[in-house]
C-alpha cells in the first residue's frame, strides 16, 4: 500500500498537462476542453448576428445624438451674433472699427458656428494698414479680432504729387497730413515707389532703402537723420538728396557700400563746391572716379571760368593758383579723381567712368592781364558751345589712382 501511495503522488496530474494520460479514460470532457472564442469574435453564427445588431444600434445612437447636438447649436438663439457689439477688436490704432466692421457685415444675425473665420481673416489682411489678423470664436456669441498694424518707415512721394507713407514691405499707407503731423513722423521722403508696381518690386526697393539707413546708422551717429530724400526708381542706384548750404546735392550711392561712399562725400564736398559753385550732383558709384555734374543751364567751360574767377579774386593769390592744378597720376587718390560734367551730358545718358579728355596741366606764371585774357577766352568758348548746342567735354581734374 505504501508503494502504491508513493506511486500515486509521483504520477503527473492530467489536468495540469491539459490532456489525458495514456491509459486513462476521459468521459464527457470533449465540451469542456473545447477552446472558447472572444466576445467580439463569437464562434456561432447567432452570436455574430447579435453582435452586429448591437454595434449598429450603438452607431445609430451616436449619429442621432450628434445630429441633435448640431441642430441645437445651430438654432439656439444663445449662439447668435445679435449686433456689432458682439465683435471685439484689439490692436486697432490707425484702423478704426468703422473700417473693420464691414468685413463682418453679413455675420450679424448669423449663428457663431457658421462664421468662416479663415475667410474673415483674409479679408481683414486686405486692409492696407493691417499686416496680420487673428479671428476666433468666444462662446456663446462673441467674435474676437486681434490685429497687428503696419509700421511706416518712410514718406512716399506719389506720381500725382501727394505724400503718403510706406512700410518696410513696400505697402502704401494713406494718412491725412494733419494726422502725420500729430504722430510726429520723421522719415526721409522716398520716390520711385508706385502703387501700380508689383508688390515684389516695391518690396525690393524698400529693402535697398532699409540697408541704406542701417549702414549709415551702424556707427551710432544716426546719419540717416541728415537725409531728406531718396530716389529708388532704379534699385541699383539709390540717389540721395543731401542738404547743403546754398542748395541740395544729389548723391548717387549705388546699391551698396553706403557708409563708405557717404564718408567720401562728406570728406570732399566742401572742396568740390568751392571748385565748382554750380555743382548739382555727385556720382560715387565708381571705385576710381568721382563724377561731378553741374546744375542745369551751366556748362563745363562756365564752371571752369567760375572756378578761375574764384581763385583769382584773392589779390594775394599767386599766378600759379588761377587754375586748379592736376596732381601727379602716381600720387592721385580716388577722392581726388574728379570729372566735372554739365547737365547736358547728364540728360544725354550716363557718364563714362574713364573720361577720354586730357587732364588740365599746371598753368605757368603770367601777369594779371594774361589771366584776364584767358578768362575772356574761356567765356567766349562757352558762348560758342551754347550757340552750337554741342555737349561740352568732360574735364577730369586728375587721372584715377588705385581703388579703395
Amino acid at each position: 500500500m505504501a508503494g502504491s501511495e508513493v506511486d500515486d503522488r509521483l504520477r503527473p496530474d492530467s489536468s495540469r498537462l491539459g490532456g489525458v494520460l495514456p491509459g486513462e479514460e476521459h468521459f464527457g470532457g470533449s465540451r469542456m476542453d473545447r477552446p472558447r472564442g472572444s466576445w467580439y469574435r463569437p464562434a456561432s453564427a447567432a452570436g455574430r448576428v447579435f453582435l452586429t445588431l448591437v454595434l449598429l444600434a450603438v452607431l445609430g445612437g451616436l449619429a442621432t445624438s450628434a445630429w441633435l447636438l448640431k441642430s441645437w447649436l445651430a438654432h439656439d438663439s444663445r449662439f447668435r451674433i445679435d449686433a456689432a457689439s458682439n465683435i471685439q477688436a484689439t490692436g486697432l490704432t490707425e484702423v478704426s472699427r468703422a473700417q473693420m466692421l464691414p468685413v463682418f457685415g453679413e455675420d450679424i444675425g448669423r449663428n457663431i458656428f457658421f462664421v468662416p473665420l479663415d475667410e474673415r481673416r483674409r479679408q481683414l489682411e486686405e486692409i492696407p494698414w493691417i499686416e496680420k489678423a487673428t479671428v476666433m470664436r468666444l462662446l456663446p456669441d462673441q467674435i474676437r479680432v486681434s490685429v497687428v498694424e503696419r509700421q511706416p518707415v518712410a514718406f512716399v512721394l506719389q506720381p500725382d504729387g501727394r505724400t503718403g507713407l510706406v512700410d518696410a514691405n513696400g505697402v502704401l499707407l494713406a494718412m491725412p497730413a494733419a494726422m502725420m503731423a500729430q504722430n510726429h513722423y520723421s522719415f526721409p521722403v522716398v520716390s520711385g515707389i508706385d502703387a501700380h508696381d508689383p508688390p515684389a518690386s516695391r518690396k525690393g526697393r524698400m529693402a535697398v532703402y532699409q540697408r541704406l539707413l542701417a549702414e549709415l546708422d551702424s556707427n551710432g551717429q544716426h546719419i540717416s537723420a541728415q537725409i531728406s530724400e531718396i530716389d529708388l526708381t532704379d534699385p541699383a542706384d539709390a540717389q540721395v538728396l543731401m542738404p547743403e548750404q546754398g542748395g541740395d546735392i544729389l548723391a548717387h550711392f549705388g546699391d551698396g557700400r553706403f557708409l563708405e561712399r557717404y564718408q567720401r562725400y562728406k570728406a570732399h564736398i566742401a572742396e568740390w563746391r568751392q571748385k565748382y559753385p554750380k555743382l548739382a550732383a555727385v556720382d560715387l558709384r565708381y571705385d576710381q572716379l568721382v563724377v561731378l555734374r553741374m546744375a542745369p543751364g551751366s556748362s563745363v567751360a562756365q564752371a571752369a571760368a567760375d572756378e578761375q574767377a574764384a581763385t583769382s579774386a584773392d589779390p594775394s593769390a599767386s599766378p600759379d593758383q588761377d587754375k586748379p592744378s592736376a596732381p601727379n597720376p602716381a600720387e592721385a587718390t580716388p577722392d581726388k579723381a574728379v570729372a566735372a560734367t554739365s547737365s547736358s551730358q547728364q540728360a544725354a545718358g550716363s557718364v563714362d567712368a574713364k573720361p577720354s579728355a586730357k587732364p588740365l596741366a599746371k598753368s605757368k606764371t603770367a601777369p594779371v592781364k594774361a589771366k584776364a585774357k584767358k578768362r575772356a577766352a574761356v567765356k567766349r568758348a562757352a558762348l560758342n558751345q551754347n550757340r552750337q548746342k554741342k555737349a561740352p567735354t568732360t574735364i577730369p581734374a586728375a587721372s584715377a589712382g588705385t581703388g579703395q
